[in-house]
């Protein structure tokens, strides 16, 4: 998710900044917006204005992403590799690379660095805490990703809460908590055994990739089914289509048997109904006391009574009721799926959620998610002692298990004082009792609301949508203008922090005044607003859904070449072009011998009127 932009060089500064969308008209241009975009899944590119050819400036991007847990190892994976194009042909540039990583776990528990791709070489080691560097002279620019894992020394689940004052301009002025479970390295702890539906959307949307990606994921997950489990498989369009009219014990027999019903029955057909087949699906899985209910919803749409689904769950068990409810698992694929709605029902189902905006990864993705539902250590987990609190708010309000491939995360605000110690409670897989007392201390050394930011936002995006609150909607625009998070309801744009220093070029007299007026590329931003787009996911789009469209992904131009086109040749964007005013706009992309040349020609032509006919006919988007 990237945060923040900024851009310095030859005396003109800009920086990124997140305003609200409260404007019409500026929800218009967000949406179509092409100063800022996905040039595919993972990449973003951003048009930087005004600079003159041959500048060299300084970048700094923030951006936030999650760092993977599995078999008890965090890893993280930052972007370092620099295609050849990049690099400006004839110029001779010094070229260092430098990197710089610290790392907090929290607990007070030694870290320990298990892979790296390159030679770190340690700066500062504590109880919790790792310090790494890593900077060197090198002919060519990095040609591989930055890479890093870790782990934190303990077999037996560890844990504790931090504490923290709000800062000083914060408009929640109560105190942030954040409490954390390991689940430990240990290989011999029990899971719970499982009882999972999966629930795979099979419209025509679905065609090809996406479905063949799916069904593939889907027999990997069938196969690592442990005997002592039951499954079933629900497909699902418009009507519902089941493998078993009950739960099936896992069994080779009948993995196999389930394994070839999805490869007859998986066909790309029809529209999209979620709520009869989860309705179904609850049925089957029932309530559990020594197994996990589980339900696995996969799909690419969006579905009108969606906020009536997530009422149907919450009100699945009354309230009061001590049984194991169905966990719910929920997976999106593309931009036309409700992302929040998906957030929301796993939230309220005690469940986890995930998504992909590129095919190629959904079926690791899944597979992924898969695990991490499917590996339980403790259920029904309760957190004693915030009962004395003047008041709390915990996010997510439904607590999830903890699980072997997911570390537990519990966090929120309080009113009160917090006591010394925190009791966790659960039950293990063995139906023993899990009781672990947890330590709260000050944190000094990282900001949390950093840390929960995305996490916070996100939870209140679902809420504002799924309880049509506007006020909750500027709860989320605060939030997300207050710690610099893109949400949903704000966008962002590029600010002009300071202009041209120093002596300009001479011009001929005739020359400015065309240039003045005929170019619109180089119009101050004080008199315009460039916006970032491609950094909200949206709420779904009903329309695509029940049209059928294949599942939009974040790639908003073709890729063909692009980034070679723009750091190394104009000459074909000029000879395509005809326009007086799309003239102009692809002088923004030569350097100043060549723009004044294509200024003289502009003013030429000024001279007979033919720039204004070419504006009054132009069909381009040149004047937008």
């Amino acid at each position: 998710m990237v945060e923040r932009l900024e851009v310095d060089g030859y005396g003109r500064s800009y920086h990124s900044e997140l305003i609200t969308l409260k404007d019409e008209k500026d929800k218009e241009k967000v949406a179509k917006a092409k100063d800022g975009y996905f040039l595919k899944s993972q990449i973003y590119t951003v048009k930087i204005p005004q600079f003159k050819g041959g500048s060299v400036f300084s970048i700094k991007i923030k951006w936030s992403q999650k760092i993977l847990f599995h078999d008890g190892q965090f890893s993280l994976c930052v972007p370092f590799s620099f295609p050849s194009y990049v690099i400006p042909a004839g110029r001779k540039i010094s070229k260092k690379e430098k990197i710089f990583l610290k790392v907090n776990s929290g607990a007070g528990t030694e870290v320990l660095c298990k892979t790296t791709s390159h030679p770190l070489k340690e700066v500062m080691r504590q109880a919790g805490k790792l310090s790494l560097s890593y900077e060197a002279e090198v002919p060519t620019w990095s040609s591989t990703d930055f890479s890093f894992s870790y782990t934190v020394a303990s077999n037996d689940t560890v844990g504790g809460v931090l504490l923290q004052s709000p800062f000083l301009r914060d408009f929640d002025e109560r105190e942030i908590f954040c409490l954390y479970l390991y689940p430990g390295n240990s290989q011999s702890r029990k899971v719970y055994k499982k009882d999972v539906v999966f629930l795979v959307d099979i419209s025509a949307s679905m065609k090809g990739s996406p479905l063949e990606n799916t069904k593939n994921a889907l027999l990997t997950s069938l196969s690592q089914l442990n005997a002592q489990d039951t499954f079933n498989i629900i497909a699902f369009n418009g009507e519902v289509n089941l493998f078993s009219s009950s739960m099936e014990t896992a069994t080779k027999e009948a993995v196999s048997n389930g394994a070839k019903w999805v490869e007859t029955n998986f066909i790309a057909n029809g529209g999209t109904n979620i709520m009869l087949p989860l309705i179904q699906a609850m049925k089957l899985v029932g309530k559990s006391t020594d197994s996990v209910p589980l339900v696995f919803l996969v799909t690419d749409g969006a579905v009108e009574d969606e906020r009536e689904i997530c009422n149907f769950v919450k009100s699945y068990v009354p309230v009061g009721q001590s049984v194991r409810t169905p966990r719910i698992c929920t997976f999106g694929i593309g931009l036309y799926c409700n992302h929040y709605f998906l957030q929301m029902l796993a939230q309220i189902g005690r469940g986890h959620c995930d998504s992909v905006h590129d095919l190629d990864s959904i079926d690791f993705r899944m597979q992924r998610l898969f695990r991490t539902a499917s590996s339980v250590l403790v259920a029904d987990i309760t957190v004693e002692g915030l009962e004395d609190l003047d008041s709390h708010e915990l996010f997510p309000p439904h607590i999830q298990d903890l699980s072997t491939e997911c570390p537990l995360i519990i966090s929120g605000r309080y009113n009160g004082t917090f006591p010394e110690f925190v009791k966790v409670t659960g039950t293990l897989a063995d139906m023993t009792n899990f009781t672990v007392d947890l330590k709260v201390k000050r944190e000094k050394d990282m900001r949390l609301s950093n840390v929960l930011a995305k996490r916070h936002i996100d939870f209140f995006t679902a809420q504002a949508w799924l309880l049509k609150s506007e006020e909750l909607e500027e709860k989320v625009s605060k939030m997300s203008i207050q710690n610099k998070v893109p949400s949903e309801h704000t966008c962002m744009n590029m600010v002009l922090v300071q202009g041209d220093e120093g002596k300009k070029a001479p011009e001929p007299l005739l020359l400015q005044k065309a240039y003045s007026k005929l170019s619109l590329q180089r119009l101050e931003l004080n008199d315009q607003k460039l916006f970032l787009g491609g950094l909200r996911l949206g709420f779904g789009d009903f329309k695509a859904t029940a049209e059928n469209l294949p599942p939009a992904i974040k790639e908003a131009k073709p890729p063909e070449g692009i980034l070679e086109k723009a750091t190394s040749n104009c000459c074909g964007r000029l000879a395509g072009t005809c326009c007086g005013m799309c003239l102009l706009r692809t002088c923004t992309f030569m350097n100043d011998q060549c723009t004044i040349v294509c200024t003289q020609l502009c003013a030429a032509l000024a001279c007979f009127e033919l720039i204004k006919c070419c504006v009054e006919l132009c069909e381009c988007d040149c004047l937008q």
